[in-house]
């Protein structure tokens, strides 16, 4: 990436960065905190090195995944979605039915342990059905 005054960033550090910030914008969109953000409020809400922020702030907005009026950004409709989509894979696990949850009727929960539950152990092959020696 960029020197930044001997600041040298490394291209992993840079896309994380660039994820949290989309993530962090779409959420606090979302949750009513506002539609912008200025540097100090992101560097204080993702606790990140403000030369790191300010450099993928700048990559983001060339990008057209953010937009800067007055030292403000935006996301714009790109960035809206890719925010969205990063903010969905980040956090899709947590999002998932627990064991029990789901309604009385579910044919994967009802009457199984939650060890042999396919909504608990959704990575897992389901033990089969019946009884156990």
């Amino acid at each position: 990436m960029t020197d930044n005054d001997g600041k040298g960033f490394d291209p992993v550090s840079a896309l994380r960065c660039r994820d949290d910030i989309l993530q962090a914008m779409y959420w606090m969109r979302g949750e009513g905190f506002g539609e912008d953000a200025d540097v100090g409020s992101l560097v204080s809400f993702l606790a990140l090195d403000e030369d790191l922020l300010r450099e993928q702030l700048d990559i983001l907005t060339e990008e057209g995944h953010l937009e800067e009026t007055g030292g403000r950004y935006r996301l714009s409709e790109l960035g809206a979605k890719e925010g969205g989509r990063r903010f969905a894979d980040e956090f899709s696990g947590l999002q998932d039915t627990a064991h029990g949850e789901c309604g009385p009727e579910c044919p994967h929960c009802q009457g199984v342990s939650r060890d042999d539950c396919v909504h608990c152990a959704p990575d897992e092959e389901p033990a089969p059905a019946g009884p156990r020696r």
